[in-house]
């Protein structure tokens, strides 16, 4: 199986690199803060309350709770994105006596050899991350000066045990249904998409939903002393929601690209057709590339409106130190988050446009090669709007719980330009990728391609 796994690595270098560098950042951030946690457990308690700050702890834990959730909700994403591309290969391998057993022992030896390359890299990462951290807590007056990042391998096997229990559960959900049907069914499941989202992933997505807008009502009811509260409380429902997203994509989706694409079509009658009928027929592969954008688009719109509102709203109480901590905090963190959702978006979004050889290579047989440019272009605007739409109704939703708890207002402060910088960068990330990467997935003999010959 190893062997098998590490060939399957080396085929679908694309999926499995955005894997990878998802598993070395979950790495890296779990070591950062474990490392931020041992710093303070290992510092005498003389220097702690010598500190003005709050302690390491108290800021590692508001600081990371977001961190490492998001951290784990884009390993899941690419970790399923990953299996999912090889739903083929399984099928293949289950038509010639492979055990469902065995299905789901390759997929857990690609999660383990996968995490276990990342390991080392991960953790000198993390720990140079934490190095730094702690630097700049100093400099404001956060952290005492003494306070040291311990030389422990605690924290570094702490987050390798944590991803790699994340990423099996994980590969244990993906795997599970190519390995419960029989072998001929799953061979043809691999060549098609069901049309509609089932039952229990609805219901899930809406039960999601109700707790995304509990946390938000929590947010909103929170007392003005109470920011911070508020804060974690709105951010937290904004990824809630977002799960709830990543749920129900494929609905989602599909009732979105039905409102768009009459006036699609109407603009651009043959690209427009083609791309929205692609689009619509497989609602499941556009989800997939969709949550990722409303995962950067959510995520950092909620951090910048909510970090603008709280600017705006009066708050005497708040000393130099704690206001400064809190703006240094927040631009990290929001800078994580924008990196964690930047590569979650260009991973799921040139792994499924690599994955289409055959649909281009049918449409150039066809003789569609002009209108596959066009059909590219249209498909990866349909899919920047629908990805931003999603996005910035979780964004928000969130904010105006979150302005409601600072300023009794259900309007937050909206710094216009910074987002249209947000929804531009979400622009340049996806367009570029589809395009660029349909275009390499374009090349190549067509009829080798169609008869299956290549991949």
């Amino acid at each position: 199986m190893l062997l098998i796994a590490l060939g399957q690595l080396r085929r679908r270098p694309a999926a499995f690199a955005g894997l990878a560098v998802a598993l070395l950042l979950a790495i890296a951030t779990l070591t950062l803060f474990g490392s931020l946690f041992a710093a303070e457990v290992t510092t005498p308690a003389s220097v702690r309350r010598a500190s003005a700050g709050p302690g390491l702890m108290v800021i590692a834990g508001a600081f990371g709770e977001i961190a490492v959730l998001v951290t784990f909700f884009v390993v899941v994403n690419a970790l399923g994105f990953a299996l999912r591309q090889q739903h083929r290969e399984l099928a293949l391998l289950r038509t010639i006596a492979a055990t469902p057993r065995q299905t789901r022992r390759l997929a857990r030896a690609q999660v383990v050899t996968t995490t276990l390359l990342t390991a080392v890299p991960g953790w000198v990462a993390g720990v140079a991350a934490a190095r730094r951290f702690l630097a700049g807590l100093q400099r404001l007056g956060a952290a005492a000066p003494e306070v040291r990042v311990p030389v422990t391998p605690l924290p570094m096997l702490v987050a390798l045990a944590a991803v790699l229990a994340v990423g099996l559960m994980s590969s244990a959900v993906a795997a599970r249904k190519i390995s419960r049907i029989a072998p001929a069914a799953a061979l043809t499941a691999s060549s098609t998409e069901h049309g509609r989202t089932g039952a229990p992933r609805l219901l899930a997505g809406i039960g999601v939903l109700v707790g995304g807008a509990l946390l938000l009502r929590l947010a909103a009811t929170r007392p003005p002393e109470q920011v911070d509260k508020a804060g974690q409380a709105a951010l937290l429902g904004s990824l809630v929601l977002l799960i709830a997203v990543a749920l129900t994509g494929p609905f989602a989706v599909r009732v979105l690209i039905t409102a768009l694409g009459a006036p699609v079509r109407a603009l651009a009658p043959g690209a427009g057709w083609l791309a929205d009928a692609n689009l619509r027929g497989y609602a499941r592969r556009l989800s997939s590339a969709v949550v990722p954008v409303a995962l950067l688009v959510g995520l950092t719109g909620t951090m910048l409106v909510m970090t603008s509102t709280a600017g705006h709203a009066a708050n005497a109480t708040a000393t130099s130190v704690t206001s400064a901590t809190d703006v240094w905090l927040r631009q990290a963190e929001l800078t994580l988050l924008a990196c964690f959702a930047a590569v979650s978006t260009l991973n799921t979004l040139v792994a499924a446009t690599a994955e289409r050889r055959r649909e281009f290579a049918l449409l150039r047989l066809v003789g569609a090669r002009p209108q596959l440019l066009r059909m590219l272009t249209v498909e990866a605007v349909l899919t920047t709007v629908v990805g931003v739409l999603l996005g910035a109704t979780v964004a928000g939703a969130a904010s105006t719980a979150f302005s409601m708890a600072v300023t009794g207002s259900p309007m937050p402060s909206v710094p216009a330009f910074t987002c249209g910088y947000v929804v531009a960068g979400a622009a340049l990330l996806t367009v570029p990728a589809i395009l660029a990467t349909g275009l390499r997935a374009a090349h190549g003999p067509a009829a080798e391609l169609v008869g299956g010959g290549r991949d």
